[in-house]
């Protein structure tokens, strides 16, 4: 059963930089045909994908985030990382990170992990 946990800090303080990192277990970050993703969901909101890394270590980002996110990961640690800069309250949500079937036009998360709160307060 593949695993996986987001770390990182509950509150951010606006203009702050959020950094999130993923824990794989049970499987390898670099196994083919997979992406890494991020996904928040905004209180009261439906689900927004962030952006992913994939396999072989290319990132891509949503058009509306992409001027201020980064993925990255860490191969020996089994690791990835979501870096959101310039937050803002309406970056408050919960943060999911989920594996991504690489697929042609559609996008399926076979696994995530239980998503961590972030809230952007002074």
């Amino acid at each position: 059963q593949v695993q996986l946990q987001e770390s990182g800090p509950g509150l951010v303080k606006p203009s702050q930089t959020l950094s999130l990192t993923c824990t794989i277990s049970s499987d390898s970050i670099t196994t083919n045909n997979y992406y890494w993703s991020w996904i928040r969901q905004p209180p009261g909101k439906g689900l927004e994908w962030i952006g992913y890394i994939s396999y072989s270590g290319y990132s891509y980002y949503s058009p509306s985030l992409k001027s201020r996110t980064s993925i990255s990961r860490d191969t020996s640690k089994n690791q990835f990382t979501l870096q959101l800069s310039s937050m803002t309250p309406e970056d408050t949500a919960v943060y999911y990170c989920a594996r991504e079937q690489v697929r042609v036009g559609v996008r399926v998360y076979d696994y995530w992990g239980q998503g961590t709160q972030v809230t952007v307060s002074s």
